[in-house]
């Protein structure tokens, strides 16, 4: 190429494909003395020129909040000059073992927070060794001086505020997209899923601004009609990652518009948005407050309804939910009249998710109303079955501590249990061997059965 230089009249493809020699040269060249210099040089000018010729078709954009110096604004950072997780112009360039490169600090903070795969391909690590980009790094630096901004120099040890800052601008940047097209919306969900999944220290920035959920939300309060499927998937899975966050837990249950959307996504929307809104719903009510509130808003039917349908990780991710909001007394009315019972009932006959139905089953036999569907239901024959088949100490406990409460309102149980404990003698075994609880609740039903024998000989 003698001869030719970078300002000469050279095609596109003829400058790649001297590119693309010479980035194969510095990289054979390793680091040293063996590291050619002029190789680096040229192809540095060569991206230079490439990236101009594209910028003539770019609009300028100001660097604003991403750019750390202001000698730059009204020119664009190029994205390649980026760091992935800051979003930053990188001071320090590394490559990760699999091949992406990022700011040394920012990577570092992944690799000390415990993550062994690339924050963008997700590849598992085979090694957390971090090589410096000194192509990048020329490439920017050449950059910086062409735009009269100053040029960037490397951290040794950045401070853990700085870190988070970073992220809060990150944060910001990726929910300002949701105003934005569906395509910059899909984008930012996407990888607002990723962040608050894997690094907890993201989820807390929520708690910082009150416009955070509903910038989070916007695309869903245009209804669910208007929403794509995988949108709304990303966003209500985002929900539950940042409820896992106990801070967080509060501030979207009194967000006017998360409960009723999270209920709305278990209508309708993929069976993994509605599963991930039955999970989000359990997770916010662990807190105490959250549960009348949920269930004032109507979560119940829904979930109910998803319990229903047989898809099996669903089904418990909704069981869970309604167990937890089913503590509230207020609750087990809402969810006996939403037809709790029968459909309970029907999954427990069916040998469907029987340890977890029941523990919601218990939890409802407290109300009148729902010992009396039981009975009408058949619970008494079933329950007893399950007793003799079932190995789950804590399933045979809820099993007999709901007969025990059946027959507490209703005497003519009795003679079913009767049949079966002259049969079996089920419930006396269970007396000898079951956990302290069931024990107590068999001795109690035991006890009742003497004393129909007494009256019948003395009668």
């Amino acid at each position: 190429m003698e001869g030719t230089g970078v300002g000469a009249p050279e095609t596109e493809a003829a400058m790649k494909e001297e590119l693309q020699r010479l980035v194969e040269a510095v990289l054979q060249g390793g680091d040293g003395d063996d590291f050619d210099v002029g190789a680096a040089d040229r192809a540095v000018k060569i991206l230079c020129t490439l990236k101009d010729l594209k910028l003539k078709h770019w609009p300028s954009v100001s660097v604003g909040m991403d750019n750390p110096t202001s000698s730059g604004v009204g020119c664009a950072v190029p994205d390649e000059f980026r760091c992935p997780i800051s979003g930053e112009l990188m001071k320090d360039p590394v490559v990760l073992a699999t091949g992406q490169t990022y700011d040394r600090p920012f990577i570092q903070k992944w690799l000390k927070d415990g993550h062994r795969t690339c924050p963008q391909s997700q590849q598992v690590l085979s090694h957390t060794v971090l090589t410096p980009n000194l192509l990048v790094r020329e490439m920017i630096l050449d950059w910086c001086k062409k735009h009269g901004m100053e040029q960037p120099n490397p951290i040794a040890n950045i401070d853990h505020e700085v870190l988070i800052n970073a992220d809060r601008g990150h944060l910001n940047l990726l929910l300002e997209k949701m105003t934005s097209s569906l395509s910059d919306q899909k984008e930012a969900a996407k990888r607002l899923r990723l962040l608050t999944k894997r690094v907890p220290s993201f989820r807390s920035l929520f708690s910082e601004s009150t416009n955070a959920i509903p910038q989070l939300l916007y695309p869903l309060s245009l209804g669910s009609a208007n929403t794509h499927p995988d949108l709304q998937e990303d966003l209500i899975t985002i929900l539950l990652n940042l409820s896992i966050h106990d801070s967080n837990k509060k501030l979207v249950a009194e967000n006017p518009a998360a409960i009723p959307l999270l209920v709305e996504s278990l209508k309708s929307g993929t069976i993994e948005t509605r599963s991930s809104a039955a999970a989000a719903l359990f997770t916010l009510s662990a807190l105490e407050s959250n549960k009348s509130i949920i269930g004032k808003l109507g979560a119940l039917k829904p979930l109910i309804d998803l319990l229903d349908e047989g898809h099996l990780l669903a089904m418990k991710d909704a069981a869970s939910a309604i167990f937890n909001l089913c503590l509230v007394h207020e609750n087990k009315g809402r969810a006996i009249c939403d037809g709790a019972v029968i459909v309970i009932m029907r999954k427990i006959a069916d040998r469907i998710l029987v340890d977890e139905l029941l523990a919601v089953l218990a939890v409802l036999s407290s109300h009148e109303k729902a010992i009396e569907e039981m009975g009408e239901l058949g619970a008494v024959p079933c329950l007893l079955s399950i007793i003799k088949e079932n190995t789950c100490d804590r399933s045979k406990e809820n099993c007999v501590a709901i007969l025990y409460t059946i027959c507490s309102k209703d005497r003519s149980k009795l003679w079913e249990i009767m049949e079966e404990e002259n049969a079996n003698g089920t419930i006396s075994s269970l007396a000898q061997s079951g956990t302290p609880r069931a024990k107590r609740k068999a001795n109690g039903i035991l006890e009742r059965l003497d004393k129909i024998i007494s009256f019948a000989y003395t009668s």
